[in-house]
């Protein structure tokens, strides 16, 4: 059984066996304005962006050039077990054999992780990472917990850091090199509407059907709060899914409309979290941007994107990251 959040022994006792020289947790670099000193901290790459941008792409690509990297996952949904359609984590054939940690991680999907135990939980996966010699690559778009597990100082109290005037650190606990993938915001629109589409055609609304519970109607807790859930628990609360009444115009009607919903409160959230990482921006975070705009302009089009995705965010990627290693 894997661990559920709300125990947190792992500080305690390591997830994984520490028998390699540490190759990267003790590297030295000239110190950022956001630093006390980089000197002894652990090496830490940060992939962040807005939904949909290409951030677990980037990790894979990066994960194979640099052959000791292993992924930690900072995206809330996908720290659950469970709705892997619909949370968008990343299948288990396009991983390429880099390992993935807190992905699908937790067993309980009636209850939140706070900012506060995902500090807990990166931050000794973090470390056991670079004790075993291998580079840590934090993932994903929940920005809250990036800050959460990154700050030197953090402040459990402080519900919304992004809320609150003067609430976001510079001072941070590791060696963090950024990298913000960023998308034009008409071209970014498109593509997510393009890709709900594509995630119900890959098989989201019989993966809800399945989780659909009519007894935790109204409850929004834990993997219940991912974007597809309340929407489609609407239809199916009009039209069970274990009941066959025929596909009506009332009933087309009633799933385009939650399919709206859906593209609707997607493109919400990967504004909320693009105004999120302009605020880190402005705190002082050096967040390297790679521009993905031409590369998804290509995909909504679609046309070859793969050769500007590997010039424009790829290349970029990997001539920073080195040059910051070193």
């Amino acid at each position: 059984m894997k661990l559920i959040f709300s125990s947190f022994h792992s500080l305690h006792s390591p997830l994984f066996p520490l028998n390699r020289r540490p190759r990267w947790a003790c590297m030295e670099s000239s110190p950022a304005p956001h630093h006390h000193s980089n000197l002894n901290k652990t090496k830490l790459i940060v992939i962040m962006g807005a939904t949909g941008t290409g951030k677990s792409r980037l990790s894979i690509d990066l994960s194979n050039h640099f052959l000791h990297s292993q992924i930690i996952n900072s995206d809330k949904m996908q720290l659950y077990n469970g709705l892997d359609i619909t949370t968008n984590k990343i299948p288990l054939q396009e991983r390429k054999g880099v390992p993935h940690f807190l992905l699908g991680y937790v067993d309980s999907v009636e209850s939140d992780v706070s900012p506060s135990q995902f500090r807990s939980e990166a931050g000794s996966t973090i470390a056991n990472i670079a004790s075993s010699g291998n580079l840590p690559l934090l993932v994903g778009g929940s920005n809250s917990f990036i800050h959460a597990v990154l700050v030197e100082t953090f402040d459990p109290r402080v519900e919304d850091i992004f809320a609150a005037p003067d609430s976001v650190s510079q001072l941070l606990r590791y060696d963090c090199f950024f990298l913000w993938v960023d998308v034009a915001w008409s071209v970014l629109s498109d593509y997510l509407c393009e890709r709900v589409d594509d995630m119900l055609d890959s098989g989201m609304l019989e993966e809800l059907a399945r989780f659909y519970d009519p007894t935790k109607e109204g409850i929004r807790v834990g993997l219940r709060k991912a974007i597809g859930v309340p929407e489609l628990d609407k239809y199916f609360k009009k039209y069970p899914p274990w009941e066959s009444k025929g596909c009506n115009q009332a009933r087309r009607d009633a799933y385009e409309e939650a399919v709206r919903e859906i593209k609707d409160n997607t493109c919400r959230l990967a504004k909320r979290q693009m105004e999120k990482i302009e605020r880190l921006r402005k705190a002082g975070w050096e967040l390297k941007r790679l521009d993905g705009t031409a590369t998804f302009e290509a995909i909504v089009k679609k046309n070859e994107w793969r050769g500007i995705w590997e010039k424009e965010v790829v290349e970029p990627s990997k001539k920073a990251t080195k040059r910051f290693l070193e």
